[in-house]
Formats: C-alpha cells, sequence, structure tokens
C-alpha cells in the first residue's frame, strides 16, 4: 500500500551517513534536517542539510544526544519534517524509537518495530533463523550467572568462548576469553560498553571460532511481502571485531555455499516480513556457515554493493518508507566488476588501535576513476573524543578484484592526512599482503600480521629523506622572505663552508639532526642527517612546500607543509608520511609528571576506578577504565605495588596524558 510521498526528512544521525543520506534525499527533491550537539557543532554534515537543529536545546545528554529518542521525534516535530532516516548504528535498531516515530505520525525509514525488537536481539535472531532451518552457533545467556556458573557454562560451550552483547554492533560490547583467563571482568567490561553504546547491557557467550570468514548478505523487501537478496559482501578483514576492509562479491566463495548463503538470509528476513535494507550475516569456515545476527538498517559497507549493482540503496530505503514496490532493477540484478572499500580511523594501529583526537590539518584525496570516497570530515575537520573513530570511507570499483585492490591502495597511499595518526598504512600494507591479494581472508589475519601491517611504510628511510627535506625547504622559505643584499644570490652567505644545523623530533619524539652545506651561489652541495652525508646527493626542485631529492641516483618528489604554530612541519612522499616538530636550540625545562604516575593514554571519560588510595596491586590488575569514542580502554598496573594517590572519579572526563593513578612500586626482595 503506498503512504504518502516524503517531502522533508531529519536524519538521526551523523558524520558521513548523515552526508551520504542527504546526497540521495537531494536528489529525489525531498527537503533535509540535520541535528547537531554542540560537540558537532561545526560538522560538515550540519551545513549540508537544507535547516539544522541543535539537540542540546532539547536534551540534557550532552554529546550523548544522538540517542534521545523523544529530542529527535521533538526535534522532527519542530521542523515540520514527516519522516526520519536513523542512518546506522545509534537508533537504527532500537524498536522503542520507531514506535515513538509512529505514534507522532512520523515514516520511520525502516523496517517495521515489530522486525527491529526481534532482530535487533541478537539471542532473539538465532532463534527465528534456527527456526527457519537456518544454522546457528550455541548461545547462553549470562544475565544474573553468578561467577561459578559463568565458568560452568563456558566448560559446556568450550573454550575460548566470545562475550558478546546482545543489542547493537560495530565489535562494541565483545571479549574473547580463554581458558585460565577472568571470564567475570571480560562479562562485567563487555556489559559496561554495551551498556554506553546501545543503552542495553546484555550479553551472552558463544564459542569462539579462531579465524573463520565473515560473509554478509545483502537483503531487501517491500511491503508488498517480496524480499530479495542483492548477494553478499565479504568483511573478514577485522580488528577488534570491527570490519576494516569490505569487498563484493566475496572471493573464492564456491557457488553452491554462495547460493545456500543467498537462500538463509532471505529465509530469515522473510521470517519476520521484513521490509527495508538488512543485513544478514554469517560465520563461514570451510564447505559450513552459522548465522550470526541481523542488522535491520543499512550498512556501513553498502557502498560496494552498490557499486557492483548500479543500484542506491538509500533511494531503496526511501521509496520502500513510501509503500513502492522493489524496483525491477532490485529484482533482477547481475553483478558487474569488483568493490572494495576500506575504513580510515583516527587511531594508532600499533598502539592497540588507540583512537586518536584532535584537529586535521589536512585531509585531502586525489579524485580517480572508479574512486568513491565518503568522508565526515574534511582540512580543518576537529575529531573529538565522543564519536567513532572513522573518518572516512574509500571505496574502488573496478573490472576485477585485483584492479580494484590496486586502484584503492594507490589512492590511500596518496592521500595527506596531517595532525592525526590514522590506520592508513596499515589498510595500504593490507591490501597489497599475499593472503589478502591471493583471496584468503580472514578474520585473524590483521591479528596474524600485525607487527609487518604496523611497520612504518618508509622506516628509517623515510625519516631521513623527509627531514632533509623538511630543512631544506625552511631554508628555502627563509630565503623567499630574506632581504638581499645588493648585488648577491639569493641565499648568500658570508661564509658558506659552516653548516647550519635544524634539529627535529621525528616519529616517537626521537631526536634527528640535519646539517647542510652551501656554495657561495646559495646552491646545496652537502646535506647530513644525524652525521652521515645522503650519497651522491644532487637537490632539483627547491622551494618552501617541496623538494625533488636525489640520493644515489634515486630522485624523490617530497612536500612539505608547515603547520601555522608549534614547528610543526607534514611531510608526504611515496615513502609515507612524516610529522616532525623543529625543536628550539634554547628549550625551557619542561615540569616532568610525579614518580610512578600512570597517565590517561587517551581524552575520555572515567567509568570504573577498581583500585582506591592505598590498595595492594599485582601486575596487570585492571586500576582505571576509560570510555573513549564508545570503547573501553583498561589501565592497568605495569608491576606489583601500593596505590599512593588516585587523582580521578568515576564520570570525570579526562584528557590524554592526565595523571590518573599513583603507583608506589613494591620494595625488591
Amino acid at each position: 500500500m503506498t503512504r504518502a510521498r516524503i517531502t522533508k526528512l531529519l536524519v538521526a544521525n551523523r558524520g558521513e551517513i548523515a552526508r551520504r543520506i542527504f546526497r540521495t534525499a537531494r536528489e529525489m527533491g525531498i527537503a533535509t534536517v540535520a541535528v547537531f550537539t554542540e560537540a558537532d557543532r561545526h560538522a560538515l554534515f550540519v551545513g549540508e542539510a537544507d535547516e539544522a537543529l541543535a539537540l542540546d536545546r532539547l536534551s540534557d545528554r550532552g554529546p550523548s544526544a544522538y540517542l534521545d529518542a523523544p529530542a529527535l521525534v521533538e526535534a522532527a516535530r519542530r521542523a515540520g519534517a514527516d519522516a526520519v532516516h536513523p542512518g546506522y548504528g545509534f537508533l537504527a535498531e532500537d524498536a522503542g524509537f520507531a514506535w515513538r516515530c509512529a505514534e507522532a505520525g512520523l515514516v520511520f525509514v525502516g523496517p517495521s518495530p515489530e522486525a527491529i525488537a526481534t532482530m535487533g536481539s541478537k539471542l532473539e535472531a538465532k532463534a527465528v533463523a534456527a527456526a527457519a532451518g537456518v544454522p546457528v552457533l550455541t548461545a547462553e545467556e549470562v544475565e544474573g550467572y553468578p561467577p561459578g556458573k559463568l565458568e560452568a557454562a563456558a566448560e559446556v560451550l568450550g573454550w575460548p568462548v566470545l562475550v558478546k552483547a546482545s543489542a547493537g554492533g560495530g565489535g562494541r560490547g565483545m571479549r574473547v576469553v580463554r581458558a585460565g583467563d577472568d571470564l567475570v571482568a571480560a562479562v562485567e567490561s563487555a556489559r559496561r560498553e554495551a551498556t554506553a553504546a546501545f543503552g542495553d547491557g546484555t550479553v551472552f557467550l558463544e564459542p569462539w571460532l579462531g579465524a573463520p570468514r565473515h560473509v554478509e548478505v545483502q537483503i531487501f523487501g517491500d511491503a508488498t511481502g517480496r524480499v530479495v537478496h542483492l548477494f553478499e559482501r565479504d568483511c573478514s578483514l577485522q580488528r577488534r571485531h570491527q570490519k576494516v576492509i569490505e569487498e563484493a562479491p566475496a572471493p573464492k566463495l564456491p557457488q553452491p555455499l554462495r547460493e545456500q548463503l543467498h537462500a538463509a538470509g532471505v529465509a530469515v528476513a522473510e521470517a519476520v516480513r521484513y521490509v527495508g535494507a538488512g543485513t544478514a550475516e554469517f560465520l563461514v569456515s570451510g564447505d559450513r556457515f552459522w548465522f550470526l545476527e541481523m542488522n535491520t538498517r543499512l550498512q556501513v559497507e553498502h557502498p560496494v554493493t552498490e557499486e557492483i549493482l548500479g543500484l542506491d540503496l538509500v533511494r531503496m530505503q526511501l521509496a520502500a518508507a513510501e509503500g513502492r514496490p522493489l524496483p525491477v532493477e532490485a529484482r533482477h540484478c547481475t553483478p558487474s566488476g569488483h568493490a572494495v572499500e576500506a575504513r580510515l580511523y583516527a587511531e594508532d594501529p600499533a598502539a592497540g588501535y588507540l583512537p586518536q583526537s584532535g584537529r586535521l590539518r589536512r585531509f585531502e584525496i586525489d579524485p580517480a576513476p572508479g574512486l568513491r570516497v565518503e568522508a565526515g570530515v574534511a582540512s580543518g575537520s576537529v575529531v573529538g573524543s565522543h564519536y567513532d573513530p572513522m573518518l572516512a570511507k574509500i571505496v574502488a570499483h573496478a573490472p576485477t578484484r585485483s584492479e580494484a585492490i590496486r586502484r584503492l591502495a594507490a589512492a590511500l597511499e596518496g592521500m595527506r592526512i596531517h595532525g592525526l595518526r590514522t590506520n592508513r598504512d596499515q589498510l595500504v600494507a593490507a591490501l597489497r599482503h599475499p593472503d589478502f591479494l591471493a583471496g584468503g581472508v580472514d578474520t585473524g589475519l590483521l591479528d596474524r600480521h600485525h607487527d609487518a601491517l604496523c611497520a612504518p611504510r618508509g622506516g628509517a628511510e623515510a625519516v631521513r629523506l623527509h627531514a632533509a627535506a623538511a630543512a631544506l625547504a625552511g631554508m628555502a622559505a627563509r630565503r623567499a622572505t630574506a632581504t638581499v643584499l645588493p648585488g648577491a644570490p639569493a641565499g648568500w652567505r658570508n661564509n658558506p663552508s659552516q653548516p647550519q644545523r635544524v634539529s627535529f623530533a621525528g616519529p616517537g619524539g626521537r631526536p634527528v639532526e640535519v646539517a647542510y652545506r652551501t656554495d657561495r651561489t646559495g646552491a646545496v652541495v652537502e646535506v647530513e642527517v644525524d652525521g652521515e652525508a645522503l650519497p651522491g646527493l644532487r637537490v632539483g626542485r627547491l622551494g618552501p612546500d617541496a623538494v625533488d631529492l636525489e640520493v644515489n641516483g634515486r630522485r624523490r618528489s617530497i612536500t612539505v607543509a608547515w603547520a601555522a604554530a608549534g614547528g610543526i612541519v607534514d611531510v608526504d612522499s611515496r615513502l609515507g608520511h612524516t610529522e616532525l616538530v623543529e625543536l628550539d636550540p634554547f628549550p625551557l625545562p619542561e615540569e616532568s609528571a610525579e614518580t610512578g604516575s600512570l597517565l590517561a593514554p587517551l581524552a575520555g571519560v572515567v567509568v570504573r576506578v577498581a583500585a582506591p588510595a592505598g590498595a595492594a596491586v599485582e601486575a596487570g590488575d585492571l586500576l582505571v577504565a576509560i570510555e573513549s569514542m564508545k570503547v573501553e580502554y583498561r589501565v592497568t598496573a605495569p608491576e606489583a605495588g601500593l596505590v599512593a594517590d588516585v587523582r580521578v572519579a568515576e564520570g570525570q572526563r579526562v584528557e590524554a596524558g592526565a595523571v590518573l593513578v599513583v603507583l608506589e612500586t613494591a620494595p625488591a626482595a
């Protein structure tokens, strides 16, 4: 049954998915409304809607106001919207929000509240799948279990086990526990994280499969009762149970198994009379598969499906919400080529994927054929600690898988990202790893090859050349602004035999010293880095923002960008990116933290203080837990000792580097 056409759409979400929905809505002639918190006041998506409402005027939940269903419904009412699109995450899988929208006379762009309620619980979804004849992994709900029964349940399932949140997704509220580990602590930690991310702390146990494939089927249903599959995606490349590289179609999947997965996805959706876009997720091992869960929403990785099928899933969602049947192109589609997506995160993979926050001084990617970029940030954007650290999704589409991978790796490699550490280099390394190129993808690949994939792309050579280029670019900048003696060449010096010296703090704070010497014409004749000359040096282009260096017959083009303050210089080449800080030759002494101080590794909110002042602790004991970007991070005792002082309280917001606890180590025996 066709409903009234949508005329004004409020997007109850933020970042790149809000921008993505606005784009399709504009193409369809639908007016758009954004909502924002104070933390997002200057975000890109806010200015791209036809109008935007401040949630802080309607909610007292601060940065978490995107989860405030009554405030969002009131925002839609005030804006005169007739429909709400929840994007993905947040309230997209909250049946209560869908009910509130219906009660307010708003069209909810998604499935029915009943379907959301059933499939939004992973435990109920497993029961539906099993009743439909689809294989599932055994699950054991642990709500209210005493510690002894928890361990007994794990013994029955078989170690290792996965502690898993029943609500939500995105890898939140998940912990792998092996025999002998602290299962109780893992359950408590997963419950806290799930509560913070989804407002529901229900967790359960299921068997942990070490390195299966993660394959999901895109399904779509309409109001006539028709459900189709839109083929599958492989999402096996993951870190912390969260996807980082997705592709479609899934490589090296036998056709009979592929068809079984498609049929299973449709069967699960039909069992709940599903309408709209959804995803049935499966674990695959050999020729067997098990249903994991169903996401009753648009997925982050939906662009790879759109690219191989030529469909617009957001347009289809809006049409389904208006009661229109599936378009013929969705009922009879055939994949064309291959698409691969990489999720770019503000995080440091080498430091346990620690999220990064701060200002992006530069964020640029060169356009190229077959390349699609969906970003929530731009140069100058501030990345806070309140939300998910994903900066952008970069998608490459090509006739073959190998060409799509090559395009994506080259596009990532050429990006200019200044101001924050990201997983860019790890993504490039993973895309070029022999196992991935061969289609040997499983959920354990990033962990197995973690050290190799986190190694700096250019290593020590990049730091040496980039430091040399920064020093020479600085010289060129000074020449451009200097007053030259009449008749003297630019860069002329009275005593050219003496080298000029510039010191930088390089990666990890390691000092790097550059010495260079020019002749009487101002030409560079020698460069040393940490006392070692660059052999066979020839300097080509030399300017404040670009230097061409030839060393031992190999020439490289290097770009240099100086920050407005702080002596920070960002250097890029095909060897990667290096952030340097020019050191003051006469620095003032800095205050050091009190001996035994344990510092916050990142900005966030203290959610637990586990050891009070005066407590005796052993190495590895939890001291403080910090929630940042919806993920919990544990600060543990590096060695046995006594907690001398606790400087924070639960609920307190802390910045990176703040003193959390002062620990007195135990005297040697």
